[in-house]
């Protein structure tokens, strides 16, 4: 929809018309932890625009629509109303794949499609979460240690159930984070209420009609509900498909323009792939401000593609991305130590721990931090950060330094505001900096 949108404003003239699956379009999936936690009221709340909204501005939206075929050759798109149960053929000049990611279920995992397991993708998702929430739930297990499954666990920890957490990852977070700030999460999760195995892979979900718990190695749990929360994947089987082709992160390929290799065909979000700013390689991010940035760009040169104009490149991604868990705000930005060496990198890191604010100040709270370097060439290639109220957002700072291509030397000297209520008078983003920077 962020695509229709940048469309519609650059050309008043095109035919924009969105099949969407489900119910709802244009909302924010990264709010469906906190409406199942009960911090956010309704639904409602989370829909940036209505089908309704959107057709003022003459694109038309069909919901419960899916597009279950697409013919290259013929350019058109077969859809199904799900409502109606009827199927009709819709032809188009551009065509614009956005199916986004799913919830991983292994294949692997018997019984993992069992009634009572259940992931978060779509509105719809988070409304049958909180329905059953809401019923007869004491227990619920949360299969994975991601972001969803950290905020779904702090969601239900808030709402008084009884949480377990199994991971095969040795912490949370893995994916994310390097083992000594991935610790001090689990510290974190468990200091929440969160009852947190690492290291054990799970095998199979236990129950006949119904989940009613899973085993894991020699050790078995039971629960009421089960929460799918192995991360996610592109969906992309629709375009392959079709046979538009995909990169080898398994999304879709696209140039810095977010064309596909099909004249005329484009994709963003999700099931697209991006070039990642600091290695310069294709990867998926699935995240919501990736997914925002590459889909205006898709409409911004679909429209210019009409218009005769000039086309915009996207500019790369850098996966810069935070959460929380309670009080504890965990925050994470480019590479990894060992992403940092598979890219031909020698990472040297920068580590220091220290308090939110001055540390004579009430308020102030625990606050771990690290940069990471390139010894050869000085140049800050990620930063990672766990700690108190106000930590997190300090890695908007080391983004930037990334994305500008900076040295760890040149981020040590950044003039940074100081007052006590918000630091001490040496940030620590300038002292994780400085001790990279020494190497």
């Amino acid at each position: 929809m962020s695509a229709a949108s940048q469309a519609r404003r650059l050309n008043q003239d095109l035919d924009i018309v969105a099949f969407e699956r489900g119910t709802y379009v244009s909302y924010s999936a990264c709010g469906e932890p906190y409406y199942i936690g009960g911090l956010v009221e309704s639904l409602d709340r989370l829909v940036a625009r209505t089908p309704e909204q959107f057709a003022k501005r003459n694109i038309a939206v069909h919901t419960r629509h899916e597009v279950t075929a697409i013919d290259l050759d013929l350019r058109e798109v077969t859809v199904v109303d799900l409502a109606a149960n009827s199927s009709r053929t819709v032809d188009f000049d551009h065509l614009m794949v956005s199916t986004g990611s799913r919830p991983l279920r292994p294949s692997y995992i018997e019984g993992v499609n069992l009634p009572g397991v259940v992931g978060l993708r779509t509105l719809d998702d988070a409304a049958a979460v909180k329905n059953l929430i809401d019923g007869d739930v004491k227990k619920v297990l949360v299969l994975g240690g991601g972001y969803i499954g950290i905020e779904v666990a702090e969601a239900l920890v808030d709402r008084g159930i009884e949480v377990i957490m199994v991971t095969s990852g040795s912490h949370v977070l893995e994916r994310t984070l390097d083992d000594e700030m991935g610790a001090l999460v689990d510290e974190a999760v468990r200091a929440y209420g969160v009852e947190l195995h690492t290291g054990l892979r799970v095998k199979c979900i236990q129950g006949i009609d119904r989940a009613t718990g899973i085993g894991c190695d020699d050790i078995e749990f039971s629960a009421d509900l089960i929460v799918i929360g192995l991360g996610a994947g592109p969906e992309v089987e629709l375009a392959e498909a079709a046979g538009i082709p995909l990169g080898k992160a398994g999304a879709i390929a696209v140039d810095e323009y977010q064309r596909t290799g099909v004249e005329g065909v484009w994709s963003a979000g999700d099931c697209a792939e991006v070039v990642h700013r600091v290695t310069g390689k294709p990867v998926n991010v699935p995240l919501g401000t990736v997914a925002n940035k590459t889909g205006r760009i898709a409409g911004t040169n679909i429209a210019a593609s009409i218009n005769g104009t000039d086309l915009k490149a996207f500019p790369g991604a850098i996966g810069t991305a935070i959460t929380k868990i309670g009080d504890t705000e965990i925050a994470r930005t480019g590479l990894k130590v060992d992403q940092s060496r598979q890219a031909g990198f020698e990472p040297v890191v920068g580590a220091v721990s220290g308090t939110t604010t001055a540390g004579y100040w009430p308020t102030a709270k625990r606050i771990d931090l690290m940069v990471i370097a390139d010894q050869k060439t000085g140049r800050v290639l990620g930063g990672q950060i766990v700690g108190g109220p106000g930590a997190g957002k300090k890695i908007d700072v080391i983004a930037t330094a990334i994305w500008t291509g900076m040295t760890a030397e040149e981020l040590s000297w950044v003039d940074l505001a100081y007052a006590p209520p918000f630091s001490g008078v040496w940030d620590l983003v300038h002292i994780g900096a400085r001790r990279a920077a020494e190497g």
